[in-house]
């Protein structure tokens, strides 16, 4: 019996140096290899903003090394599930995709404090989403 395919995210905001990389970070990390996991912006910065970069290393997560991409509509297309975190009209629609969108605070700009709420927030969706989708976390 072939195995079930494993189901595809995409985290989607503007820059795609805040949010959408907590967001992308947090499910890799505890969805591990039973889950694909994308992000990208629809205008993406030149590099992850350091204050997020910050916030996620507090909770073990290095996402240091990761870069803005940009939004495809191959990305989306590819995707089971969209997740948009402001980026408006400019996310591409695909029928027969799941869209969500959480209203979540820009990081940009803001102090590593103010950040923090941003982060616990999304690490809250994210434990919603693996529910929705039948993962159990990683420890």
């Amino acid at each position: 019996m072939p195995s079930p395919a494993i189901p595809s995210v995409l985290f989607v905001c503007v820059h795609n140096a805040g949010r959408s990389q907590m967001a992308a970070a947090f499910l890799s990390h505890l969805g591990g290899d039973r889950v694909e996991v994308r992000s990208a912006g629809s205008a993406p910065a030149h590099t992850v903003n350091p204050a997020v970069i910050a916030a996620m290393s507090e909770v073990g997560i290095d996402i240091s090394a990761e870069t803005p991409k940009a939004l495809t509509p191959e990305a989306v297309q590819t995707s089971d599930v969209v997740i948009t975190m402001g980026c408006g009209d400019a996310c591409p629609y695909f029928p027969g995709k799941r869209y969500l969108d959480w209203t979540l605070a820009d990081p940009a700009g803001h102090t590593l404090e103010s950040i923090r709420p941003i982060r616990d927030t999304i690490e809250q969706h994210i434990h919603t989403l693996l529910t929705d989708l039948h993962i159990t976390p990683s420890p």
